[in-house]
């Protein structure tokens, strides 16, 4: 990818983190990426394009830290160990202005069909990584679990990030209570 691309893209995740969708203007992209206001315009010819693009920058970049995670819980591990390993992906996850973003473009692919391929490519490496640690539990049906563990997490990271802490109960002893119930 360009350095200017990439510029306008890393700079869109950044307004929308720090201004939400509404926040995304030609003007306001060009000034946080340092570009020219041409260069939103030569490299994308529509405001989709552009939402579309920065959330397929975070997906991709995303499901490449999933997939190293994923790969370390490749053999047998305990309940403790996959509770420990998940809240470090959690706890590894600042809530900046680029990871915030993720969740407003989540939301706008609600309003938005053309934006759902790029979201649920990202829920897909999100159930990838659930499903290698719960079958390295040696549970069974991880497939069908997988759904479920990922939204409890992503409940909980939402009410982390809404209130600024983590609540009564972290992520890893809500792993617990899941598959040891």
């Amino acid at each position: 990818m360009g350095d200017t691309r990439a510029s306008i893209l890393r700079a869109t995740l950044r307004v929308i983190g720090a201004e939400g969708i509404a926040g995304v203007t030609n003007r306001r992209i060009a000034r946080e990426a340092g570009v020219s206001l041409g260069s939103i315009t030569y490299h994308f010819d529509t405001q989709t394009s552009l939402l579309r693009e920065s959330l397929l920058l975070f997906v991709s970049e995303e499901t490449a830290r999933l997939q190293a995670v994923a790969s370390s819980a490749s053999g047998p591990v305990s309940v403790d160990e996959a509770a420990a390993l998940v809240e470090q992906v959690v706890e590894s996850t600042a809530f900046g202005s680029e990871e915030i973003a993720p969740l407003e473009l989540f939301i706008q692919a609600g309003r938005d069909p053309s934006l759902r391929d790029a979201a649920a490519t990202c829920f897909e490496a999100y159930d990838a990584l659930a499903v290698s640690i719960l079958t390295a539990l040696g549970l069974p049906e991880p497939s069908r679990l997988a759904g479920p563990v990922v939204a409890l997490i992503a409940g909980l990271q939402l009410r982390r990030l809404a209130t600024g802490a983590a609540g009564p109960t972290r992520v890893g002893d809500a792993l617990r209570l899941l598959v040891t119930a």
